[in-house]
């Protein structure tokens, strides 16, 4: 008798065990693909939070990203919406768990981080 993971190669969906994840193949409700992302990402850091001030692809709009951060998802969008409440002001979390924040906050992102007990850079101009 076949394996589950040999039924469902190939596949990406299963009227048995609906949508099929494409990196492990097995059923969405069992994939930890995102999971082991998340975790080789934080286990890649170095410690050391990174700020820095950039403008690309923004029209001429800066933005203070935040990298570095060992935090996973969920805790990251928490401290997100702190230092956005902080700043007064909006931003985002992206796929890489990177912190945007609107405007130039570098040197007010950097004392929160510092209080709360992070190691921070200042990167770039």
């Amino acid at each position: 008798m076949a394996s589950l993971q040999d039924q469902l190669r190939g596949l990406v969906y299963s009227t048995e065990h609906g949508d099929i994840c494409p990196g492990c193949r097995q059923p969405q409700a069992a994939c930890r693909c995102t999971e082991l992302a998340e975790q080789q990402r934080i286990e890649a850091l170095d410690g050391i939070v990174r700020i820095r001030r950039e403008t690309s692809g923004r029209k001429g709009k800066g933005v203070t990203t935040l990298s570095g951060l060992p935090l996973a998802s969920a805790e990251l969008k928490a401290l997100a919406k702190t230092l956005k409440k902080r700043c007064g002001t909006g931003g985002s979390v992206t796929d890489e768990g990177v912190i945007e924040i609107q405007g130039d906050h570098r040197e007010l992102l950097k004392a929160e981080l510092e209080r709360r007990g992070y190691t921070v850079k200042l990167a770039g101009g």
